[in-house]
């Protein structure tokens, strides 16, 4: 391995082990010598790398950032239903949470807005949506009376609930729970034409991107999931009592 590959490992690695310390503690709880502890490195390594730890917090967030707007590009670009497509990314982003820690991570330190960062983590997704449904609309998949706009906003409030209830259960990012919070909603927004053939599961497209999503620091499905709590790839006949939880909350 050249010095170059070991310098790159070592980058990665912190970039994980700050997310991992972030995650639990927050910014103001985590300290550097336990994510160079975490990373298998001394702290003369760590600072080689970041200067202080508002440096390792901006490029925690700029590997979630790249692994979201990653996510959200495969849906929005998309060919077939701009609808179904919307599903999907939200499965898509669902299983992305389960599965990576540091776009966890990242999302909860640009929640907190620690150390004067600025990036909006979340813009992102409000673009992704709100794009996908004029989509829609163009193409004639929205109902009667429905606008992008409007309904854009109960769609984030929807999504953002839930990653923020998924922080302390993961079972609110379960396939069920997504497919409960669009049987609710997709007969409100779909043109009759499209009834029957959307999926609020998701489309068999959601696991193969999915799988091809990485960001620093990935870790293999179901090892940052806590004991008993759903990892990413749930069928959706599995979780069925915390689907029924996220079901009961969302009605």
């Amino acid at each position: 391995m050249t010095k170059q590959d070991r310098a790159v490992r070592t980058r990665l690695a912190l970039i994980r082990s700050a997310a991992e310390q972030f995650e639990a503690r927050g910014y103001v709880g985590a300290s550097l010598a336990e994510i160079s502890a975490g990373a298998g490195v001394s702290s003369g390594a760590l600072h080689f790398h970041f200067a202080n730890k508002a440096a390792v917090a901006e490029a925690v967030e700029h590997a979630a950032e790249d692994a979201l707007r990653e996510a959200a590009a495969r849906h929005r670009h998309g060919d077939g239903s701009a609808l179904q497509r919307l599903v999907d990314v939200t499965h898509h982003i669902a299983r992305l949470l389960c599965a990576d820690v540091v776009v966890r991570a990242g999302l909860r330190l640009n929640a907190e807005q620690a150390a004067g960062r600025v990036r909006d983590l979340r813009r992102g997704w409000r673009e992704c949506v709100l794009g996908l449904l004029a989509e829609a609309e163009r193409g004639g998949e929205l109902a009667a009376g429905v606008t992008p706009q409007r309904t854009s906003a109960v769609v984030l409030a929807a999504t953002t609930g839930i990653e923020v209830l998924a922080r302390e259960d993961h079972g609110w990012l379960t396939r069920p729970s997504l497919t409960d919070l669009w049987q609710l909603l997709l007969p409100c927004l779909a043109a009759p034409c499209l009834a029957g053939a959307l999926d609020p599961a998701g489309s068999s497209s959601v696991g193969s991107s999915s799988a091809g999503s990485e960001s620093a620091g990935r870790e293999t499905p179901g090892s940052g999931t806590p004991s008993g709590q759903a990892g990413p790839g749930v069928r959706a006949d599995a979780g069925r009592a915390d689907a029924g939880r996220a079901g009961l909350a969302l009605r």
